[in-house]
């Protein structure tokens, strides 16, 4: 499951720079609160947690695991879309709506993987213990 949150970061990562790179070239620079979010929640939380999932493969594959999963990479998405319609003259109520859901999923999901990590990680479970 780790290997399955790195690569969806990799394509956090891809539009992020893509994003940045059409700042640059356009000076259109009001979107940079929106290349920051999907640089730092798409591509550096989704990392991270492959990571962390990679290290504890036991983490991912257990139900906190599973929730976390598809409530980040169900409500990022939506969250991320709301970053940029906050830019767009007369659709901020419409942003809000995508912010509440997306951003709800996705911080549910933080919670999820909180208590995932809290009892649910320890040395016994990490990749290579004599207990793996």
């Amino acid at each position: 499951m780790g290997a399955r949150w790195i690569k969806l970061a990799v394509l956090y990562l891809v539009f992020g720079i893509g994003v940045g790179l059409f700042m640059s070239m356009t000076l259109q620079l009001n979107w940079a609160s929106a290349h920051a979010h999907v640089n730092l929640v798409g591509f550096a939380t989704t990392a991270i947690f492959g990571l962390v999932y990679s290290v504890y493969p036991g983490a991912a594959k257990n139900t906190l695991g599973q929730w976390h999963f598809w409530l980040h990479n169900l409500g990022v998405p939506v969250f991320l879309v709301s970053t940029f319609l906050v830019q767009v003259s007369g659709m901020l109520d419409v942003a809000h709506i995508f912010t509440y859901a997306g951003g709800g999923a996705f911080g549910l999901g933080v919670i999820l993987f909180i208590v995932n990590a809290l009892t649910n990680l320890n040395d016994s479970t990490i990749i290579g213990s004599s207990k793996d």
